[in-house]
């Protein structure tokens, strides 16, 4: 069994910046693709990022490129997302997810493991 727990959630004034943490417990951390998802009130679970076992490739949606960095340190067994001028449509719950090793994967669907979530909201 895989525990995951986000942090670093809270109120950010548009283009303010936020780092999420999510932090590891259980399982083969350094074995599992990790993936950021996000979800608003009244909207579908929506993808942000993702990043491989090793940490040597990445990926994120279109609304949030060259604005949001993804990266993981096994050590640590921590996951990280920096949110950099963030707007308001960032707005959501943000939600840390892992699944065994196995390439990339943009689908909620395909994650076993899942945080509780850490809200973000992003004021205008």
């Amino acid at each position: 069994q895989v525990q995951l727990v986000e942090s670093g959630g809270g109120l950010v004034q548009a283009g303010g910046s936020l780092r999420l943490s999510c932090a590891a417990s259980g399982g083969t951390f350094g074995l599992f693709d990790m993936g950021w998802f996000r979800q608003a009130p009244g909207k579908e679970r929506e993808y942000v990022a993702v990043i491989n076992w090793s940490g040597g490739s990445t990926n994120y949606a279109d609304s949030v490129k060259g604005r949001f960095t993804m990266s993981r340190d096994d050590a640590k067994k921590m996951v990280y997302l920096q949110m950099d001028s963030l707007k308001p449509e960032d707005t959501a719950v943000y939600y840390c997810a892992a699944k065994w090793m196995g390439g990339l994967d943009v689908l909620a669907t395909k994650y076993d493991y899942w945080g509780q979530g850490t809200q973000v909201t992003v004021s205008s």
